[in-house]
């Protein structure tokens, strides 16, 4: 990943997300990257003031109260290590983020539903082995057919994924905003720009 990559995703920041805090864990990993661990700010000092956290960076902002002023953290780091799920549950948030957001038929992204590769109709079960991201098009295209019969093919098989697997898999895909302060904690072990 070079610089250019990790700046074009420094946007705007929406109204909506103002002043989070990217929440890393003891090891100053994020706590989860699809979604980015983030803290509405009033989480982030709440925490701070709990000393459950420590702050590494700090928006130029400040909240007050009558007895406290406090810059509003940017990213903040827990002092107590929370140890990752091994198992990934099985949902269709993971199976599309596991497929990378695209059709394991044809590769188009976009509008996607899941597709049983062996028909529930012939005794295809709901797992992971079975269960792959398809757009509208291939899915009426396969429909219950057997997938030999569909004139369709798999890109890679289906398998369960790792949960350290699928954190990674979550790091290509980054929000809309990124505050330039998360940049070094985000992208810590990308390759150096010499």
């Amino acid at each position: 990943m070079d610089g250019d990559f990790r700046t074009e995703f420094v946007r705007r920041r929406a109204e909506g997300g103002k002043h989070s805090a990217l929440v890393l864990n003891a090891d100053y990993r994020p706590l989860s990257y699809y979604p980015l661990s983030l803290w509405p700010w009033q989480e982030a000092v709440k925490a701070a003031f709990l000393e459950r956290v420590t702050i590494l960076a700090e928006y130029d902002e400040v909240v007050r109260s009558p007895s406290l002023e406090i810059r509003i953290p940017s990213v903040v780091v827990l002092k107590d290590y929370v140890k990752p799920q091994k198992r990934v549950a099985f949902t269709r948030f993971n199976l599309f983020l596991r497929d990378e957001f695209c059709c394991q038929y044809c590769g188009a992204r976009g509008d996607l539903t899941f597709d049983h590769v062996v028909p529930r109709a012939r005794g295809g079960v709901t797992s992971w082995e079975n269960v792959v991201a398809a757009c509208g098009r291939c899915n009426l295209r396969k429909g219950a057919r057997p997938l030999h019969r569909s004139g369709l093919s798999l890109n890679r098989p289906p398998r369960q994924p790792e949960a350290e697997k699928l954190r990674n898999i979550g790091r290509k895909f980054p929000p809309g905003y990124l505050h330039e302060s998360w940049m070094d904690f985000l992208y810590w072990d990308a390759e150096l720009e010499a």
